[in-house]
């Protein structure tokens, strides 16, 4: 068999799941999900991957997830492996790449003005408190 027949990806709505009673919706997501490969790629044997059947089991048993991207996979002896499907993000552009570099850059320069300008501020109060203090002080020491 070729490898663009043995492959497939499908996005299976899982609302009929919502018919069964709160305490069965998982048990019957996972039956929708064979009934889907049994009919999608001609075959009884099917195989649900461990990490797919975490995934739908993650939120409980009363509240699978509403639809599910799948990857099937047909394997030679007539055996289909459904595991859950994840799209790979394209890689960026060097130009892209250069553009977000000179962002973070600018970014980068204006977060260090900010904190010199607070430390400056900061600073400033420092020594306003200070030159208050001593004034106090030299009032005591006066009336005393």
């Amino acid at each position: 068999m070729s490898e663009d027949n043995s492959t497939r990806i499908y996005t299976v709505n899982l609302a009929k799941a919502w018919d069964t009673p709160k305490y069965r919706r998982t048990d019957r997501v996972i039956n929708i999900i064979k009934e889907f490969t049994q009919r999608h790629m001609q075959t009884n044997k099917v195989k649900i991957d461990q990490d797919l059947n975490r995934d739908i089991w993650s939120r409980g048993k009363k509240n699978p997830p509403r639809k599910i991207r799948l990857r099937m996979i047909k394997e030679d002896d007539d055996t289909v492996v459904v595991s859950s499907y994840i799209e790979e993000k394209s890689s960026l552009s060097e130009e892209s790449v250069e553009e977000l570099e000179e962002k973070a850059e600018k970014v980068e320069e204006k977060v260090e003005e900010k904190v010199e300008e607070k430390a400056k501020v900061q600073a400033e109060k420092v020594e306003e408190k200070v030159e208050e203090k001593v004034k106090i002080k030299k009032l005591f020491t006066i009336t005393i």
